[in-house]
């Protein structure tokens, strides 16, 4: 029985066409194409690519694919060619491929880590962080006209503010406004937000307080 090797060499010897004339429109190595023209497939680099290389011989021919893929799976032996590759380059393949996979799991184990971290600092940032405080009015050396002064101002949501040891509401965006008597004469304010780790911050407010 003829076999597809014999049957791809007569068709190209038929076309004119050298071993090298085939390597260079198929990209197929020469060696390789007389490996497959001889029908010794396990010589060729492993079982997927003996089998792409006899079907775009087969294409570039223009053979019956059918009829010559049907001969090639009957002449080629799968438990002879499983393991095509010399054991040192399988193995070596097989080392690079296992060290590609622990530097993956690698990366996404630091990745996560570092993730982890980001949102553990996130949550627990104000452990480390004094709290921010703004105070919008009055201005720092003001001239008060009024026995009353509104302090209003922003800091972090859930931290208790006191204004002159007057604790003072804070709504969910950090806003607060309180109004407290003040005397004639030059007056200091202090304002202090403290969060839930007793982290403070503190701001003082000179005013000149002329009266009504």
């Amino acid at each position: 029985m003829t076999t597809a090797g014999e049957k791809l060499k007569s068709s190209r010897l038929e076309k004119g066409l050298s071993l090298e004339d085939v390597s260079k429109s198929t990209k197929i190595k020469s060696a390789f194409l007389e490996y497959i023209e001889k029908g010794e497939y396990q010589k060729l680099p492993s079982v997927s690519y003996a089998h792409g290389f006899v079907r775009n011989y087969v294409l570039f021919l223009g053979l019956d694919e059918k009829e010559i893929m049907a001969l090639f799976r009957r002449e080629f032996d799968f438990d002879k060619t499983q393991r095509v590759l010399p054991k040192g380059i399988d193995a070596e393949r097989e080392f690079q491929n296992s060290k590609r996979r622990i530097r993956l799991t690698t990366v996404m184990v630091v990745v996560a880590f570092f993730l982890f971290l980001m949102f553990i600092l996130f949550q627990y940032r104000n452990a480390f962080l004094s709290p921010s405080l703004t105070i919008i009015t009055p201005k720092d050396k003001s001239v008060i006209n009024s026995s009353q002064v509104t302090i209003n101002g922003k800091t972090d949501p859930d931290t208790t503010v006191y204004v002159d040891k007057n604790e003072v509401s804070v709504d969910g965006s950090g806003i607060f406004s309180k109004t407290i008597n003040v005397f004639p004469g030059f007056t200091t304010i202090i304002i202090k937000s403290i969060n839930k780790f007793q982290r403070e911050t503190q701001r003082k407010i000179d005013i000149n307080v002329k009266g009504p």
